[in-house]
């Protein structure tokens, strides 16, 4: 086993702790076992964060299964995203991958055993009439006329389900438990269907479709998995899983452990409203950098260290939770703090003309990438007469409190020169177009010698040099904690969780800059080069997160 003083412990390493000792195991195995239906979501990533970094604590495997028994609902681009997003994370599955489908003929073989120990029956009550007889919570179920029928009836009728014979809704069969039972997953839940699909792996070999519950179980015993870890909503469906493993003629006897799913701030967790924000063209696909998707988090600019780190912090528990957005921003904003490079853009440009600079003369600044990190090396930033710089960055008049430009006082341009502010012109609608200044010339990494101190730091782009980007700001997509308690979420949508700006300024090394990498905006925050929209002649960035807690301050 690895080194365990920094590891954090929870119920589930305790579980597997006892069960070495013990000698019940003598390794473990893991799996993760997504239905490729859908994009995976953050959520997803806290559990194949336990699962791989159990296996990798413990020296032991971790399986990549796929749990393909709807394929009306499944395509082969859910398979490969999820394999994407499992790989971007940093794991390495045992192995193959695994597919449920891989196992259909010993399920069939499982659901004829049940059959012939009178444990399973094929009934043909229809769906309206199988709901009716299944009860409620409050009220127990009732027996289907086709529970008694004779062994010999149901192999008959199971293997025309097989063969096709049936149209689809016709019949299904079902295990013989307890209608009575006030567990519902127990009321004799179908465990076969008829479905004339085409699978995605099998083909057309099967019309007929074992259900998730029946599978699940079952592909962890056939895989030898020692401890299947699942969310709390699977807590009830633990007495079918053991049902089933108890009553086939199976060795491996796994063990199913349940945790609180992820509920983060600010988000949607359910994959209805996630697609109906999609379909609805409320966001821009599914790797929209406001949707809490795996694949929207890496186009945002988010690390796989940061989301390791926070499934991490989160922990693991069977206490239901909602986690503060700003615990998973913290995640991010210190693993870009050490590791990503600086950079200098300028998002609402103003013309800063320097008047004693000499016109045609340009002077390649040596800029050190990160203020802290000596090994990320330096830079060569072009500097000249003409600048660009934010226009919130300059005033004609201001307080003490604002350390940036303003006429007759002196602030410092990062990386180079002090320079004081003189004039400025404006449009017909009195905005600021232009400020003039006068540099010192012996301020070069150095105060000026009269002793005068500049106020503040001001970063800045030159204009001759600048390379035109569009910068999305992305905020949250949620203007509420919980949108999933609004009766209609839509309701609270932020109208400012995208703001795209067209006209940015920024310094020239960036053209080389590769999709997904990571900068530090100087004063601005943290953003990547967008992964999808490449134009020609345009750089298009995404905000990751800003350099502090915003939302913080509104909250308060």
């Amino acid at each position: 086993m690895s080194d365990t003083e920094n590891r954090p412990t929870n119920f589930i390493r305790q579980i597997i702790d006892a069960d070495l000792a013990s000698g019940k195991h003598e390794s473990i195995q893991t799996r993760f076992p997504p239905e490729p239906n859908g994009y995976l979501h953050i959520g997803h990533a806290k559990s194949i964060c336990l699962n791989f970094g159990l296996a990798q604590d413990y020296n032991g495997l971790c399986n990549l299964r796929f749990d393909d028994t709807n394929p009306e609902k499944e395509d082969i681009n859910y398979v490969n995203s999820i394999q994407k997003d499992v790989k971007w994370l940093g794991f390495e599955w045992a192995g193959d991958i695994h597919y449920s489908s891989d196992y259909f003929d010993q399920l069939h073989g499982f659901a004829v055993e049940l059959i012939e120990k009178g444990l399973a029956y094929v009934c043909f009550l229809n769906g309206e009439e199988t709901r009716e007889y299944r009860g409620t919570l409050n009220k127990p179920g009732k027996n289907s006329p086709y529970r008694d029928t004779t062994v010999e009836e149901n192999l008959t009728h199971f293997a025309k389900m097989k063969n096709g014979d049936y149209p689809e809704g016709k019949c299904s069969l079902r295990a013989k438990i307890d209608m009575t039972s006030s567990f519902m997953c127990l009321r004799d839940p179908i465990i076969y269907r008829i479905k004339f699909a085409e699978h995605h792996q099998t083909g057309d070999k099967w019309c007929i479709y074992p259900m998730y519950d029946f599978t699940h179980c079952l592909s962890d015993a056939i895989e030898g998995i020692t401890h299947s870890v699942c969310t709390l909503e699977f807590q009830d469906n633990r007495r079918l899983y053991d049902w089933v493993i108890d009553n086939v003629s199976i060795e491996t006897k796994p063990h199913q452990y349940e945790f609180s799913r992820l509920n983060l701030e600010y988000t949607l967790m359910s994959k209805r409203k996630l697609l109906n924000l999609v379909e609805e063209n409320l966001v821009n696909g599914w790797d929209d950098p406001r949707m809490p998707t795996i694949s929207a988090f890496r186009r945002r600019g988010y690390t796989p260290a940061s989301l390791r780190e926070f499934s991490k912090r989160i922990g693991v528990t069977k206490m239901e939770n909602t986690i503060e957005m700003g615990v998973l921003e913290a995640c991010i904003r210190e693993d870009l703090n050490d590791n990503a490079p600086r950079a200098m853009a300028v998002l609402d440009p103003i013309k800063l003309v320097i008047e004693n600079y000499p016109q045609d003369q340009t002077e390649q600044l040596t800029v050190k990438n990160h203020p802290s990190d000596e090994e990320q090396g330096t830079r060569i930033v072009p500097f000249s007469r003409e600048l660009y710089i934010e226009a919130e960055d300059f005033r004609e008049e201001a307080n003490k409190k604002y350390k940036r430009l303003v006429i007759d006082k002196a602030v410092r341009l990062r990386g180079a020169y002090v320079v004081t502010a003189t004039r400025c012109d404006k449009d017909t609608d009195g905005k600021v177009t232009t400020v003039y200044c006068n540099y010192n010339s012996e301020t070069l990494g150095k105060n000026p010698t009269d002793g005068t101190k500049p106020k503040g730091v001001i970063h800045w782009v030159s204009a001759a040099d600048a390379l035109d980007a569009e910068v999305r700001l992305y905020d949250r997509l949620f203007t509420v904690p919980n949108p999933a308690a609004e009766e209609d979420f839509h309701t609270v949508m932020n109208p400012e969780s995208l703001i795209v700006i067209e006209n940015a300024k920024v310094e020239p090394s960036l053209v080389d800059a590769k999709p997904e990498a990571a900068f530090q905006f100087e004063r601005q925050g943290y953003f990547c080069l967008d992964n999808k929209d490449l134009r020609e002649g345009k750089l298009v960035f995404n905000r990751t997160v800003g350099l502090r807690d915003t939302w913080a301050k509104i909250g308060k």
